[in-house]
């Protein structure tokens, strides 16, 4: 029964794509960090949207 038990990977892809994603998720935290040093997160959104509804960037 332990031997059958190790053989099975029917949960190896779900772990995978859970690691992947928090791979992911722990990158996109860092690089927003890095974004917003010395400001608030509000900010660099309102910094943002400025550059994107056509306004003169900052």
């Amino acid at each position: 029964m332990f031997k059958s038990f190790l053989k099975d990977e029917s949960g190896a892809q779900v772990v995978e794509y859970a690691l992947i994603i928090a791979v992911v998720s722990i990158a996109l935290v860092i690089a927003l960090q890095v974004l917003t040093t010395g400001t608030s997160f509000s900010s660099f959104i309102s910094r943002v949207a400025t550059c994107l509804s056509g306004s003169t960037c900052v």
